[in-house]
């Protein structure tokens, strides 16, 4: 039967608020709860332990909070925990993989760059994306240190920002790839640089469509699709500092005021 209930999305910081989006234009009416791990960001340079204690801690704030079903808007995460989560929490659990697949669908010289976190880059189930889908193309791989950190703090289009994604990109550009992955919800933030280093002629697939495509999905299977034409609502939590987190929060979904977030650290 149709569910009221609200999803659950959460990220190591505010970067999952671009798959947030896309699940906001494509299921208007549900309401969302978004949880900005914000104190411990980046997972990136964390280890795998870590992070999975920290979603484990997460996905039980989301679940107390009555969640029907929760999305790991976050790739380290995803890739360092999806499975424990799903073994740990009864709700459908959604989570987030760097676009080989349709990258490799979409190159045509058989050489695709990936900009990512180190422990994303590193984890095995990134590296059995590549088993399964990248067949005979090429990967090259670039670690992304810093650049969450710069999406953190809402400076997209600081001078230092942008020198960080030129140089993350220079090796891309010199390998020669024709299409990029964007294996982190924090980049897509910056995809106008992106394509404009990398030139018209480069696909960049979107991260969050997929995400929130599955997302519906899931809904629509299980029978957990609130029905009602009124649209939903947004509620936001961090571990992070109010201030800076409602800020960055307002600048990337785009609010005219200070978004409302509350601190709940975990």
């Amino acid at each position: 039967m149709p569910n009221p209930n609200p999803i659950g999305v959460f990220d190591s910081g505010v970067g999952g608020i671009s798959a947030m989006k896309e699940i906001r234009r494509l299921l208007p009416a549900e309401d969302i709860i978004y949880y900005a791990d914000s104190a411990h960001c980046p997972y990136g340079t964390k280890n795998p332990a870590f992070i999975r204690r920290r979603i484990k801690k997460v996905a039980g704030f989301l679940t107390g909070l009555k969640v029907k079903i929760i999305v790991a808007a976050c790739n380290t995460a995803s890739i360092a925990g999806i499975d424990f989560l799903r073994q740990t929490y009864p709700q459908p659990i959604v989570g987030m993989e760097p676009a080989v697949k349709p990258a490799a669908a979409l190159t045509k010289n058989g050489k695709v760059g990936v900009m990512a976190t180190g422990v994303t880059l590193t984890g095995e189930r990134f590296h059995s994306l590549i088993r399964r889908f990248a067949g005979d193309t090429e990967v090259i791989t670039v670690p992304c240190p810093g650049l969450v950190e710069r999406v953190e703090l809402g400076l997209l289009d600081d001078p230092e920002t942008e020198r960080l994604v030129q140089r993350f990109l220079d090796p891309l550009v010199s390998s020669g790839v024709d299409t990029v992955v964007l294996g982190c919800p924090h980049y897509p933030f910056r995809l106008p640089l992106v394509k404009s280093v990398m030139g018209p002629s480069v696909p960049v697939p979107d991260p969050g469509n997929p995400v929130a495509r599955r997302v519906a999905q899931v809904l629509e299977e299980n029978d957990l699709q609130k029905k009602t034409k009124e649209n939903g609502r947004e509620f936001f939590f961090t571990s992070g500092n109010l201030a800076t987190v409602g800020r960055t929060i307002s600048i990337l979904w785009g609010d005219d005021e200070e978004a409302k977030v509350k601190l709940e650290r975990l």
